[in-house]
């Protein structure tokens, strides 16, 4: 933990980094991150964005690839979960069915889902600058390989640690496997309980989580070795007011594994300019903050939005310009 002095009546705010430490992060009253900034929000869900993951969801036929990195997280995961499992349920059951969301909702090639996915189907205003400073600045609300949005299973996580294969799959493995015991337990059938566990994706709502379970069981999966956990985001130092602390950086251009979503064309929802995640604390609060640095997002400013943590990113985002951001790995930004 690294903390610092702010002198009488100066708040630290503490940083409770997304990839998993705990930092100390000064905020000084000049600065909107967190909830001071322009607010946009109150846009609501997006009514197509459900039928759009419905329309993409069926995979196509052949090898079903998965990073390695990110596969043997899950088998690890799920082999917990299944062991403590409420019901009988093999560990390589509880794998498939932690794998079977993941195709659907982001990789319908078949090819490797990459961790770094972000979501490009809600395209609302509230979730762009409202100062509209750069086409990039859009906080999309849905993250990483099993898409954890912010109005569901994603609303106490960050981009951060929903990118984050390892970590999420310590999450999702007993999630799904609870749910899947408890619907066991009721009476249900194999089938009725597995779609019990897919119900948060709607991906699956028509059946093809369930057709990408029974090609696992026949098949298994092909093993990706050039994705690894962050699928191309990196970890990284950086420092804010003064305050050295872990940070990750995303840029949609290095996604590792199925890069679709990076094609403007892909969805309705614009591409987002790369950024820096994490996380702190203020007012009693934890807020997810994403920071453009001026340079990657053409802005004249750099520029934050922050959401607490909790809240759908839909209904409330705060914007603000920033000045102190600087990445000590590569030398960028504000040093």
């Amino acid at each position: 933990m690294v903390s610092r002095q702010r002198g009488p009546g100066r708040k630290i705010a503490i940083l409770v980094a997304s990839l998993g430490f705990t930092i100390g992060l000064g905020v000084p009253a000049a600065l909107a991150a967190g909830g001071d900034g322009v607010i946009s929000g109150g846009g609501g869900d997006n009514p197509r964005a459900d039928q759009l993951r419905l329309d993409r969801a069926w995979v196509a036929p052949g090898p079903l690839v998965f990073g390695a990195e990110p596969y043997e997280a899950v088998s690890s995961a799920a082999a917990t979960a299944a062991a403590a499992a409420g019901c009988t349920i093999s560990a390589q059951a509880a794998t498939n069915l932690t794998l079977s969301t993941t195709w659907p909702e982001v990789a319908g090639s078949g090819e490797a889902p990459s961790p770094m996915t972000l979501s490009r189907y809600d395209a609302q205003t509230s979730l762009a600058d409202p100062e509209k400073r750069a086409k990039g600045l859009f906080f999309n609300p849905g993250v990483g390989i099993w898409q954890l949005d912010s109005a569901g299973l994603g609303a106490g996580e960050t981009a951060a640690n929903a990118i984050d294969s390892v970590g999420t799959a310590k999450k999702m493995a007993p999630y799904m496997v609870n749910k899947y015991c408890a619907a066991i337990n009721g009476g249900s059938t194999a089938a009725s309980a597995r779609a019990a566990a897919w119900k948060d994706w709607h991906a699956c709502a028509a059946g093809a989580c369930e057709s990408i379970y029974h090609r696992l069981e026949a098949d298994g999966v092909t093993k990706d070795d050039s994705v690894n956990r962050y699928g191309g985001a990196q970890p990284r130092t950086c420092t804010y007011e003064a305050a050295e602390y872990d940070c990750l950086h995303v840029d949609p251009s290095k996604a590792q594994g199925e890069d679709a979503w990076t094609s403007p064309d892909f969805g309705p929802a614009p591409v987002p300019e790369p950024f820096y995640v994490f996380t702190y604390a203020e007012g009693g609060k934890k807020y997810e903050v994403r920071y453009w640095l001026k340079a990657e997002s053409g802005a004249v400013t750099d520029v934050s939005a922050s959401r607490e943590l909790g809240v759908n990113a839909r209904t409330k985002l705060s914007w603000a310009e920033e000045s102190s951001l600087c990445d000590t790995t590569t030398g960028t930004g504000n040093c």
